[in-house]
Formats: structure tokens, C-alpha cells, sequence
């Protein structure tokens, strides 16, 4: 399963979108503890109570970004797996990663007293983006030589 180049940038803009909505709920939670002149109707308490949901709402926000994070780390795996200038392994470990973010999202929305439990057993799946990461920085990438062109993975398609 690959994703057309639309997808993936749709993706990764509803991904943007949704943090910087997300944003606006730490705003919120700052301007009732700062305590603005218009804010006199409400008492103290009433202020720390709503200023908390403003965070505990960016907490789940940041839960339904995971979901996006989780969808574009598929086609990027793909890519580096199907690149043959990175190691196969840390293609298939980002596409797992994929799929470990999306749980971890669906636990978060769905059954939230599963989800620490549920990020201890995952954490290992996730560090796929840290071995990319890692990978580029100390290894870097085999780049071919001037006389040798890289051939593309066709998995399958038959060239003409």
C-alpha cells in the first residue's frame, strides 16, 4: 500500500493544522492562570479548573496528532526501504513505527487507562524515527559512485 503524493502532503498538513489548533489550548490555559481583567466574573478555583482543561484538551490533542505522525512515517519507510541507499531494516522498522503510533493513538482516544501501559510495551517500535535519525547523522547514506546509477526497486512492475 502506497499513498499518492496528494495523500502524503494532506497528511502531513492536517498533521500541522491539528498542532497548531492544539497550540491554542496552552493559549487558553495561560491567559485564565495569568488572570486577565475580564476574567473577574470567575473566582480562583474556577480559573485553575478551567485553565486545567485547557491542558488536559492539549493532551488530547497531541493524542490525535499521533495518528498523523503515525500515517506519514508509512510512506517514508517505504521510500526507505525501496531506496537501496539506506539499510532495508530501518525502512521496515519506520513502517512497524507506523503502525505503533496509530494503536497507541486509537488506545489514547478509546481506552486512555491503557495507554501508559500500552507506550511501555510500544516504545521499542518507536524508536524507529531515532534510528533514521541516527543512521543519517553517523553513516550517512552510500552514495553512488559517478560511474554506477542506482537501480530502482520495481517490486515487481515489469519495465519497458
Amino acid at each position: 500500500m502506497s499513498f499518492s503524493p496528494a495523500t502524503k502532503a494532506a497528511i502531513r498538513f492536517v498533521s500541522a493544522a491539528v498542532g497548531f489548533l492544539d497550540t491554542l489550548n496552552n493559549v487558553a490555559a495561560l491567559i485564565l492562570f495569568r488572570g486577565a481583567e475580564f476574567l473577574a466574573v470567575f473566582d480562583k478555583a474556577q480559573l485553575n479548573a478551567l485553565g486545567y482543561l485547557f491542558i488536559r484538551l492539549h493532551s488530547q490533542g497531541i493524542f490525535m496528532n499521533e495518528l498523523f505522525w503515525g500515517l506519514w512515517l508509512f510512506p517514508f519507510g517505504l521510500l526507505v526501504f525501496r531506496s537501496g541507499f539506506l539499510p532495508r531494516f530501518i525502512g521496515v522498522w519506520l513502517m512497524i513505527n507506523c503502525f505503533g503510533y496509530v494503536a497507541l493513538s486509537i488506545i489514547a482516544l478509546f481506552a486512555p487507562d491503557y495507554y501508559a501501559e500500552a507506550f511501555k510495551w510500544a516504545q521499542p517500535v518507536l524508536f524507529g524515527e531515532l534510528a533514521i535519525m541516527l543512521w543519517l547523522l553517523i553513516k550517512g547514506a552510500k552514495v553512488p559512485t559517478a560511474g554506477s546509477a542506482l537501480e530502482p526497486v520495481t517490486a515487481g512492475l515489469v519495465v519497458r
